[in-house]
């Protein structure tokens, strides 16, 4: 995909002023990135996305009941297994041009190992989970859709809380796309393909006590 867009680029016949132009943008761009890492705190849920400074509202509990009862789970099968660390929601991602906070994301041990305990931004996760709203689902179906799977992150799932469902993606990295591995509701369980062995039902997401019962099964 990447190659195909950089030959009907080069078939404009004013590439040079373009080129300009997007240079004299992104020096503008980066100036402002650095704005919004000198004023922003650790008490702010913000992101940097094509030039502009995104800050995230309350979620509602459909929401953070997902990201809760996943993280957990993500968590301590992490833990147990030594196979890395799993963040949520306020690790900020810096890739080559914009900063995410997904809302759940793990990297591997060879990543995460490398990580030290004053470290506020950090590399292209293997993992990452977004849970859809209204305000993000536009976003997470876009911008981060595609500048995820360019940057690597093998595995991408997007979890809608009030339909409760969950669209696995994988990683094609010749392509530098997603594809999509399958959409899982209600009695279905789902097996992550970067995280090993780790399979649970979908309503463990969604249930509370399901999770519960899913914990103690995974320890």
């Amino acid at each position: 995909m990447a190659s195909l867009q950089l030959d009907q680029l080069m078939e404009a016949p004013n590439l040079p002023i373009l080129i300009e132009e997007a240079q004299a943008a992104l020096r503008a761009e980066a100036q402002k990135r650095q704005i919004f890492y000198n004023t922003i705190t650790e008490d702010q849920k913000a992101e940097f996305i094509n030039g502009e400074v995104i800050m995230h509202s309350p979620v509602k509990e459909r929401h953070w009941t997902a990201v809760g009862n996943l993280y957990r789970l993500l968590s301590a099968y992490a833990i147990k297994h030594k196979l890395g660390r799993v963040a949520s929601e306020k690790a900020m991602i810096t890739l080559t041009r914009n900063d995410y906070e997904p809302d759940i994301c793990f990297w591997k041990a060879e990543k995460a190992d490398t990580f030290t305990s004053e470290q506020m931004q950090y590399p292209a996760p293997d993992f990452i989970v977004e849970v859809l709203s209204k305000g993000t689902a536009k976003r997470d179906r876009g911008v981060k859709f595609t500048d995820y799977a360019a940057h690597g992150v093998g595995e991408y799932w997007l979890v809608n809380p009030g339909k409760q469902t969950v669209e696995q993606y994988t990683l094609d990295p010749e392509m530098e796309e997603y594809e999509l591995a399958g959409t899982f509701a209600g009695a279905d369980f789902i097996v992550s393909r970067q995280i090993r062995d780790f399979r649970i039902p979908v309503q463990a997401m969604f249930d509370e006590r399901i999770s519960l019962e899913t914990l103690i099964s995974l320890l």
